[in-house]
């Protein structure tokens, strides 16, 4: 459909950045009419791109713009800018529910008000959004919804660390499970989800320094969701895959959506075909997960030998000019063969470490198997990769976190 029509109007949420904006620019190429609806109007110190930015890139792509200011949890800037995009564009076909929030935390450590965002604007804003579309899409001869949420699978491994996340983001899948029987026949409603992490300002944030290297480019999203949306409209109710729709497509070549060809990717959320399938592919990778089946172990006494000899280092590397620049205080409290709790104080005097709880109360608390924390002072295991699995739990201050990985690149140079 796509391919044949100039004057296809899509309907983006979130699309100044990211995802969105590459879907946007995917059918600007082919003359497309794009309702860019995000919140970025001025831009932001932390993210890149505005609705504005945007709508000139679509335009130099070759299609048709209309930027508008859209927070998606307000009902009346949603309507103001579908009636906006039918009285320019005279109607709407597509409808991409992009805009998302992420929040990557336990229940006792999500605040209130990131559960609302989230359920605010994955799971009311999708559902709101598309009943707003509806009418319009009603009317077109192609009629689609995709909305980029993951297939439903209800493993407790993937509530378990992030419940409230999940759920927001399942509720999107929700919309799409109900809404293609509702109107099958009528509107074709799909959702798409990356098999990879994919490289956007949000997993930057989540993943810190270094994390783009195990990501694909969003453009491989947006040639899946081109592949989608040049269906008709009887094709619905799919919970699509990147990767797996481009293979049935005839792609071979995956490395032109990586960062770093050749890199070993960070797979992503919620596509366990079974628990083992992913424990392989995630150890392959450097990383332990967290719903890996723990070893049995007869030892009821924590053992210090390894956690010792890693401290030992940690103590060699650690002086004034460390403390100076990190001003944390951290506590490790360690889990499996070599379990007990251990801190580093990098706040005061030239620095401290050893086991038990620090003298005073921890600025960053990481929890996580002792196997796993030999891994990642040493460099084998990277910290985002131990976090983005689940394998690493952190309360506190993230930036403190961050700061950890200065003193993990010390010590290697150190060769532990």
């Amino acid at each position: 459909y796509l391919q044949n029509k100039t004057g296809c109007t899509l309907f983006i949420t979130g699309a100044s950045r990211g995802i969105g904006k590459a879907i946007a620019l995917k059918a600007a190429r082919d003359g497309a009419n794009v309702v860019i609806a995000a919140k970025t109007s001025e831009p932001h110190p932390k993210l890149p791109g505005t609705i504005y930015t945007a709508a000139q890139e679509v335009e130099a792509a070759g299609g048709k713009a209309l930027p508008c200011v859209v927070d998606i949890r307000d009902e009346k800037q949603i309507g103001e800018a579908v009636q906006k995009a039918v009285d320019t564009f005279g109607g709407i076909d597509i409808l991409v529910n992009n805009a998302s929030a992420i929040s990557l935390t336990g229940t006792l450590e999500t605040p209130m008000k990131k559960v609302d965002l989230m359920l605010g604007i994955n799971l009311r804003g999708t559902y709101l959004t598309s009943k707003l579309v509806i009418p319009h899409l009603l009317k077109s001869r192609s009629p689609h919804i995709l909305n980029l949420s993951p297939p439903l699978n209800l493993n407790p491994v993937w509530f378990k660390n992030h419940t409230a996340y999940t759920m927001a983001k399942y509720g999107m899948s929700m919309c799409v499970l109900g809404m293609a029987e509702e109107f099958r026949g009528q509107i074709a409603v799909n959702a798409l989800w990356p098999r990879t992490a994919i490289q956007t300002a949000a997993m930057d944030m989540l993943g810190g320094d270094g994390v783009g290297k195990q990501c694909r480019t969003a453009d491989i999203m947006a040639d899946a969701a081109y592949v989608i949306l040049s269906q008709p409209k009887d094709y619905t109710g799919h919970f699509l895959v990147d990767e797996d729709l481009l293979r049935q497509q005839g792609v071979q070549d995956f490395d032109q959506y990586a960062v770093q060809p050749g890199h070993p990717l960070l797979p992503d959320f919620f596509l366990d075909e079974a628990p083992e399938t992913l424990v392989q592919q995630m150890e392959k990778h450097g990383a332990t997960p967290a719903f890996k089946p723990p070893a049995a172990s007869s030892a009821s006494s924590p053992s210090s030998g390894p956690i010792e000899s890693t401290f030992d280092v940690i103590r060699g590397v650690i002086n004034e000019d460390v403390v100076k620049s990190t001003q944390g205080i951290y506590q490790f409290d360690l889990s499996g063969d070599h379990g007990g709790v251990w801190f580093l104080d990098l706040k005061s005097g030239s620095g401290s470490a050893g086991q038990g709880e620090p003298p005073v109360k921890a600025d960053v608390v990481m929890t996580m198997d002792s196997n796993d924390f030999s891994k990642m002072f040493s460099g084998k295991l990277k910290p985002t990769m131990a976090f983005m699995t689940g394998k690493l739990r952190i309360k506190g201050d993230m930036t403190l976190a961050i700061k950890l990985e200065k003193l993990m690149s010390r010590m290697n140079k150190a060769k532990l």
